[in-house]
Order: C-alpha cells, then structure tokens, then sequence
C-alpha cells in the first residue's frame, strides 16, 4: 500500500491502438489522462511486422511503429504515459480504486480498460523464435494472410476461430494445411462443412505440431506427428497460423466487472459503458469476433467521449 494517494481523472489502463486513441480523445477534451502501458506496450501490434490495413498509411506501417506514432500523438495533447501495469482494482465505491504494481494507490473519477486480450500459442521454442523473428509465424489470418499469397500454409485449431481463418486463408494461398489437435473438430458443424469442402484445405485429424521448421529468419515448414500411426513428417510451408484461441487480460476485474464465460467484458450494446458506472471498455478486452487495430482505435473513442459525457454528468 503506497503512503500516497494520486487523484486521477481519467485512468487508461492498457496501451495499443484503443488505449492510444481513447488517451487522444480524452486529452483533446481536458480529461488529463493518465495511462499505464501494461505489461506489454503497444499491445499484440508489437508483435506484428507489417500492417497493411491501417487507414492512412498507403506503405504499410510495422506494428512498432505504429503504435510509437500513437503513444507520440496522445503525448502530444498533453497524455501522461506511465511504465506499469494495473495489479489490483476497487469498483465497490464512488471512487474507482487502482493500484499499480501493487504500491501505488489511484482514486480515479473514471477508468477506460484496455487491457486487451493475449493470442494462446502451442509455446513451441521454434514456434516463438519465428514469432519473435516476425518470420512465419501469426495468429491473426486476417492481419498477416496477404503476405502468404499463392504459397502455402499450415494452420492449427479446430474451434470456429479456426474453420474461419482456414478459410480466409483458403481465398489467398495455394494450399492450407489443418492441423486438428483431436479425433474431432470443436467448432460448430456448418463452419467444419466449409472447411471440409474448401479443395485447398487438407485437414489433418488427430495430429500435433512437433516443431516449427525454418532457416533461422524464415519458416520453411513444419513437422508433424500423426497420432494415430506415431509417424512423424515434414509439410512444406511458409507461414504458420495459430488459431487455438485468445484470453482476454481481464483477471483483475473479475470481481467487479461482468464478464462473460470466457472472461471477455460484457459492455452495454452500442457503448463502452460497463456494469460498473464511470469505468468504461474498448478494444479487445472487450471484443472476440473483430480483434483488430480499427476496431480497437474506433472503441477507444467511443470509451473516451462515454467518459467524457460521464464526468459531464456529475458536474
């Protein structure tokens, strides 16, 4: 517990694009935001070597970047933005309670979470080598498919999220390889029908991914087990989607903010309002079906001017 306690009007807990935007809306507005960039700054985009759909940036921007350009812009008018991450949290009071790193102690008028939501990966060693390397490896088909065109791929999942982005990449790569982890698929049985009968997908049951195969800087393929025959083999590829699912980081909260089965916050529909009045969402804390950087940027806004009219309110 800190001796001190700081006042903050406005709390941003989390960086990337909905942390960035909502910091730059909120700072436009006198709200003298305060943000804590969270254990990873700049959010999934750091992982993500070329973004190619952010509006404005005809080039292409990497992950990096971008969200340096973003951190620069909300420190422009006037953002404090603090190294640090949010470990414990109080919304039973008038006053919104947040300690960071478990000694400094915030009473906050208003908070904006967005935390964001973390890719589950195999934890392969050579699958995070090319993660890191930004040489093959993704769990965002929809982010970094393009760059696969006319080559093939292997993708891993057997759940909804998985048959989608299968199938996605079906549209821009010669060929697609499925591994499904067990004898039978998660997803529902309209999203396996699609996949089943995609020509260029060949899913393969029962099988685990052994190792992440490559030349140091690229992925060249990947090695597989089949279950069944205890028969290890090579499939050539170039890319290697991860489609086994994301957590959202939303543990903390979990005591004082709805949230559903599988942890994702429940904001009321059309807004960034949570259960909870004066703490708002945006971005991917929030949101399992988009999960990109405009989305993430657009709910930022949204949760800035709720909280914007909220302090409004109390006026």
């Amino acid at each position: 517990m800190s001796d001190t306690i700081e006042k903050i009007k406005c709390l941003i807990i989390g960086s990337g694009p909905a942390g960035y935007t909502a910091a730059i809306y909120a700072a436009r507005a006198n709200m003298y935001p305060v943000l804590y960039q969270g254990m990873q700054p700049g959010g999934q985009l750091t992982t993500t070597n070329e973004v190619e759909n952010w509006p404005g940036n005809p080039e292409g921007i990497t992950g990096p970047e971008m969200m340096v350009q973003l951190q620069a812009q909300a420190q422009r008018f006037g953002t404090d933005v603090r190294d640090g991450w949010a470990t414990k949290v109080d919304f039973s009071g008038d006053v919104h309670k947040v300690w960071i790193n478990d000694t400094i102690e915030l009473h906050c008028e208003t908070v904006i979470i967005s935390t964001g939501a973390s890719a589950k990966y195999l934890g392969l060693p050579s699958e995070q080598h090319y993660l890191k390397m930004g040489g093959g490896v993704s769990a965002c088909a929809v982010c970094d498919g393009f760059f696969y065109r006319n080559q093939e791929v292997v993708i891993v999942g057997a759940g909804d999220s998985a048959c989608e982005e299968a199938h996605y990449l079906s549209k821009l790569c010669k060929k697609v390889t499925m591994l499904v982890r067990s004898e039978k698929f998660r997803a529902s049985k309209i999203m396996e029908e699609r996949v089943r009968k995609t020509e260029n997908i060949t899913i393969l049951m029962n099988h685990d991914t052994v190792e992440v195969l490559g030349d140091e800087q690229v992925v060249t393929g990947v090695k597989a087990l089949n279950k069944t025959t205890n028969e290890a083999f090579v499939i050539e590829a170039t890319g290697f989607f991860v489609a086994i699912g994301h957590k959202p980081n939303t543990d903390i909260f979990k005591d004082y903010i709805s949230l559903d089965e599988t942890g994702y916050i429940i904001n009321v529909p059309g807004t960034s309002k949570t259960n909870v009045a004066g703490v708002f969402v945006a971005g991917d804390a929030a949101d399992h079906v988009y999960r990109q950087a405009i989305t993430a940027a657009g709910t930022g806004c949204m949760a800035a001017l709720d909280a914007e009219r909220y302090l409004a309110s109390k006026e």
